[in-house]
């Protein structure tokens, strides 16, 4: 295409992502004069299929996804950079809109460029619910974006006016339920962190509201039924996954008194 490579660094990072990194890798690659690659420590082939698209690779112990995100991004020496996921890939679509981006001037005006993100699972595309546009910011100007959020629950954090690309992020998420289900104490783990770190108290009403207020938003207001079963899954996993969360704090706050 003309006018590749733009002046753009892709940024990831990983641990043993083999056969993720090289879809994300072959997606991107020729969009970018310079590939980063921040690994904390992968067994596979994962820094070799890196090389194979010219990336550089740094390796870096395992910090949390925000602060390694970070140093992912503090290697990168382009003027832009396009942070993505090992278990991402950019669409034909997305891929052109950002070369667009960069053609049309609007790199020129916009200090970053949010895209959706949509999330593959049980044999099909989820295009509602909570899942779905889920818009990320992932294209920025390398001096106006840092990685905030917390620990597992990243995001960028951006100074100045910013656009939304035409275009979906493939997002292979989730492997199959059972992957879905692992993930749930991870991210309970977190929230409990969270909540504690902003003093918060559980609270019944929270914990028997959420769960249900999550799956009707999920599955009426934002139409997860037209996603078939796998919708109707979604919105349940999810409220469930809401109701552990929130209970979390129940827990933690009783084991305290009784220590």
């Amino acid at each position: 295409m003309a006018g590749l490579p733009l002046n753009l660094s892709i940024a990831v990072i990983s641990l043993n992502e083999e056969s993720n990194l090289r879809r994300c890798l072959q997606s991107a690659a020729d969009l970018a004069r310079e590939i980063v690659v921040v690994d904390s420590g992968s067994t596979d082939k994962t820094c070799d299929v890196a090389r194979e698209f010219g990336a550089r690779v740094q390796h870096q112990d395992y910090l949390g996804q925000r602060d390694q995100k970070n140093v992912a991004v503090t290697l990168c020496t382009m003027p832009w950079v396009l942070m993505l996921d090992c278990d991402e890939e950019l669409s034909p679509e997305l891929k052109t809109a950002i070369i667009t981006f960069f053609e049309s001037g609007d790199a020129d005006r916009y200090v970053g460029a949010k895209m959706a993100r949509k999330v593959w699972f049980m044999g099909r595309w989820i295009m509602h619910g909570d899942w779905y546009p889920d818009r990320k910011l992932r294209l920025f100007r390398r001096d106006k974006g840092r990685c905030g959020g917390n620990a597992a629950h990243d995001k960028v954090e951006i100074e100045g006016p910013v656009t939304t690309l035409h275009g979906d992020l493939h997002h292979y998420s989730f492997r199959d339920m059972g992957h879905y289900v692992s993930k749930i104490n991870s991210f309970a783990d977190a929230f409990l962190e969270k909540q504690k770190s902003e003093g918060a108290h559980w609270s019944l009403a929270a914990t028997l509201f959420r769960p249900w207020w999550r799956f009707f938003r999920a599955y009426v207001l934002r139409r997860g039924f037209l996603d078939g079963f796998p919708g109707l899954w979604i919105a349940v996993a999810t409220a469930f996954f809401a109701f552990v969360r929130y209970s979390r704090k129940y827990e933690d706050e009783a084991t305290a008194k009784n220590d």
